[in-house]
């Protein structure tokens, strides 16, 4: 299937157009998030009104989100800065974009934790950015939805609540789908440069919120998790 297509995304920046002419996308082809905008839609909690800073906030997460997780080359990156870029989790040591591509980006670098491996569900030091990628898009078929609750304040400094939610309907680690819902709350900073350029991300949460709901199906067989999309590029995040 030719995702190439993509006219653009109403959620989303940067995905199409002159401008991403030359983007070398990690999957091959632009991503489409039309089945995770239905899930959007259908279970958002705040429909903010258009061109709100709520709105402008959203838009620009799912953005930087897209970004990090579909755009190979950090110089096709358009919302932030890669020289100056660093992220952060719970209070750790921010780390630069190569930093965080050497921990395995994507998901292995947002689920980093000081538990002794033998604690660990899912450890992301045993992953590969692509591995991580097949794990969760395998576990959530429709993809993982985000919102943003509240922005207690706009830029250069956005403070903002988050929630992350999808339905586990596929096997994640060789537990089965349970078809529930997973889902998770956190707070997130980022700063912008005088160019509106993010330079900056913290991300506060607890990752058990996210894994626990991936454990609570029957544990058995894992081969099924195996499976890989024929479109992996149409998997998508949020």
């Amino acid at each position: 299937m030719a995702a190439s297509s993509v006219e653009g995304d109403k959620y989303r920046s940067h995905l199409s157009g002159e401008g991403e002419r030359n983007t070398q996308w990690r999957y091959g082809a632009p991503p489409n998030y039309d089945v995770v905008n239905k899930l959007f839609e259908e279970g958002r909690t705040k429909i903010w009104p258009p061109g709100s800073l709520e709105e402008k906030v959203q838009n620009l997460v799912k953005t930087w989100e897209m970004e990090i997780f579909h755009k190979a080359c950090f110089d096709d990156y358009k919302t932030v800065d890669p020289k100056k870029y660093r992220v952060s989790l719970n209070g750790r040591k921010g780390i630069s974009l190569e930093e965080s591509r050497n921990l395995g980006g994507g998901y292995n670098s947002l689920l980093q934790t000081s538990l002794p491996d033998k604690f660990r569900c899912y450890n992301p030091a045993e992953e590969t950015i692509d591995s991580a990628h097949k794990a969760f898009t395998t576990a959530f078929p429709r993809g993982f939805a985000l919102e943003i609750l509240q922005v207690y304040s706009g830029p250069p400094v956005i403070v903002y609540k988050f929630r992350h939610w999808a339905f586990m309907e596929g096997p994640f680690k060789g537990h089965a789908p349970t078809g529930e819902m997973v889902e998770f709350y956190g707070m997130s900073i980022f700063e912008l440069d005088e160019h509106s350029k993010i330079v900056k991300v913290e991300f506060f949460y607890d990752r058990g919120e996210l894994l626990g709901g991936l454990m609570k199906g029957k544990a058995g067989d894992d081969a099924a998790s195996e499976m890989s999309s024929s479109c992996p590029f149409l998997k998508n995040t949020g």
